[in-house]
């Protein structure tokens, strides 16, 4: 759990709120403790994310209507903005899952994993306010994305291109990782059909996804 507050950036008085929201329900189905699942904070960490991320827009983009800041807020945190939050802080590793989950796959399921990250939000706010809560959604999620007006997602446009045909996969793979924790720099590689079809480097992985997605596009052969 320490490694895990680390990656957070907070460290819990309770550490049995941490416990919990790591908790998924086919874990606490199976062994039936007197800790339940994280449905409970995932339920509560929907409603702080969705505070805070109003906020953060309500206060960042004074000359936006409601209808703008609702689709951005939106964009910020879907289900996949909450699934790259979980894999850039590995959250799969620390969950506990059932057999039937650990067999199929659940570590990796995105689903799982977003709903863990509202857990932990709903976790550090029961244990610490509202404050570091803020703290850590802006840190991980919101001060992430560029405003929406700005920001390119090649990833969506590369899929929705291939789609175009069927039968077409595209996946992302890490060729390697350097410099220091602080400031690690990642290449990627984008594949279609098992076929390299672009490269690009960022200092997250998200990042390095979408500058590799961008190349692919740029590039344009075989799509």
């Amino acid at each position: 759990m320490e490694s895990l507050e680390k990656k957070l950036g907070y460290c819990f008085r309770d550490r049995t709120l941490l416990e919990e929201a790591l908790n998924h329900s086919s874990y606490a189905n199976e062994h039936r403790s007197s800790m339940g699942s994280n449905e409970r904070l995932e339920f509560l960490g929907d409603s702080v994310l969705g505070f805070v991320s109003a906020e953060y827009l309500f206060q960042g983009h004074r000359d936006l209507p409601e209808g703008d800041l609702t689709r951005m807020r939106a964009a910020l945190v879907c289900e996949q903005s909450l699934y790259e939050v979980a894999r850039e802080l590995d959250l799969g590793s620390y969950l506990k899952l059932g057999r039937g989950e650990e067999s199929g796959g659940g570590r990796r399921r995105p689903s799982i994993l977003a709903d863990a990250v509202e857990a932990v939000f709903a976790a550090v706010y029961l244990d610490g306010g509202i404050e570091p809560v803020r703290e850590l959604i802006v840190r991980v999620l919101l001060s992430q994305a560029p405003a929406a007006e700005e920001r390119k997602d090649y990833k969506t446009t590369l899929q929705e291109v291939v789609q175009r045909r069927s039968g077409q996969v595209l996946t992302y793979h890490m060729l390697s990782q350097s410099g220091p924790d602080h400031n690690k720099t990642f290449l990627f590689e984008v594949r279609l059909n098992d076929r390299p079809v672009g490269q690009g480097e960022g200092h997250s992985k998200k990042e390095a996804e979408q500058a590799a997605a961008r190349a692919a596009l740029e590039n344009g052969e075989g799509l």
